[in-house]
């Protein structure tokens, strides 16, 4: 099974945060992955390496091997995750409607009026910011 354009990629918090290490870094290794993680968060090695494995099944990540090193890399990217699971959680909880995603994240003040102008310029543009 390989991840395609289009794919939906539904990540947890601790595949993304694993994600973010070689999204960040490129192609890196499983000894690398994990230092970061061990760092940032005391993740084991040797759960790194079972996440790693499980991504590259699923297609989100290609091995490399050079010798006894395995090498990992990113085979999709941040927007396309982001994209991914915020259509995910679109159809979960707010049966599709956008609209109403965006109405609770006013009403839970997650936005603020300077971020509802910068909304409306952005809408009143035609698309998304990628700047």
């Amino acid at each position: 099974m390989s991840a395609k354009p289009g794919d939906d990629v539904v990540l947890s918090d601790l595949q993304i945060a694993l994600m973010r290490v070689l999204w960040a870094r490129g192609e890196s290794s499983t000894a690398e992955v994990a230092e970061v993680l061990a760092r940032e968060r005391g993740i084991k090695h040797t759960t790194v390496a079972t996440m790693l494995m499980r991504l590259e099944k699923r297609g989100v990540v290609a091995l490399r091997r050079d010798a006894r090193q395995v090498y990992y890399q990113a085979r999709v990217s941040e927007s396309e995750v982001r994209r991914s699971m915020v259509s995910e959680l679109l159809g979960s909880l707010f049966g599709g409607d956008a609209r109403a995603l965006v109405s609770h994240l006013v009403d839970e003040a997650e936005i603020v009026p300077g971020d509802l102008e910068a909304l409306r310029q952005r809408l009143a543009r035609g698309g998304p910011d990628h700047g």
